[in-house]
């Protein structure tokens, strides 16, 4: 019977922790829909907003790595247990970091005061957010039904982000050789647009744990990639 109470109080620790990775999901994929809505609406103060919530994020990831090692110290979990746990702290250390890439386009949206040339320079910007969202829709999806065909379809979709970023900044490079005027605005949606292809990267990371928390292998397929040359040559930094 005890061991019964104690396997009982393990799983309801262990649905505890998925249900905080849930929610910080969805908190992220708030941020990320918030951010490059503030973008596209010239929205000062929602992108404070959205710069304020960003503590939520970082809130429950510290309580996820504080559950998470008590469960660990108390239970001693073994194989399937275990790597859920661990793929837990995987997962919530990367939705911490779409959380900050989040903030990271709002603080532009702020710095920028509303000067805004033709909504039509953030379209891009705007697909390149539908298709990161739907990866990251997709991919917590997978963690929550353990659905791994989902999840490596997720980690398959990742070079199309590269290619829409790639277009997104020649687009934006030729209407800074066209106009001058739009040369300020146009880098700060570049750095826009790299944050969104880094969100694209962690969605990939998120697949690839939840493949492991399933599977029990990491996957050793090369990352399928697009080429990012164009941005890693502007911004100073490639894809991972």
């Amino acid at each position: 019977m005890n061991d019964q109470h104690t396997a009982k109080a393990f799983d309801v620790d262990l649905q505890d922790i998925a249900r905080m990775v849930a929610e910080m999901g969805g908190l992220a994929e708030k941020q990320v829909a918030d951010a490059v809505d503030a973008l596209a609406k010239r929205d000062t103060t929602l992108a404070q907003r959205v710069t304020a919530a960003d503590s939520a994020i970082d809130a429950l990831q510290r309580e996820i790595e504080e559950k998470s090692v008590l469960t660990i110290a108390r239970r001693q979990p073994m194989a399937v247990d275990l790597r859920d746990i661990v793929g837990a702290l995987r997962l919530a250390n990367d939705l911490e970091r779409i959380g900050d890439l989040a903030k990271n386009i709002a603080k532009r949206v702020i710095a920028l005061n509303a000067e805004f040339p033709p909504p039509k320079l953030i379209r891009g910007v705007e697909h390149m957010t539908d298709l990161v969202l739907q990866q990251l829709k997709a991919v917590l999806d997978a963690y929550a039904r353990r659905d791994d065909n989902k999840a490596m379809a997720v980690w398959r979709g990742d070079e199309e982000i590269d290619a829409v970023c790639t277009s997104v900044f020649r687009e934006l490079l030729t209407y800074m050789m066209v106009d001058p005027r739009n040369i300020t605005f146009c880098i700060h949606l570049m750095f826009c647009a790299k944050n969104i292809e880094r969100m694209g990267d962690h969605a990939t990371n998120v697949a690839e744990t939840v493949h492991y928390i399933i599977d029990g292998n990491p996957i050793t397929e090369r990352r399928p990639k697009g080429d990012t040359t164009t941005i890693a040559a502007l911004t100073g930094a490639g894809g991972k």
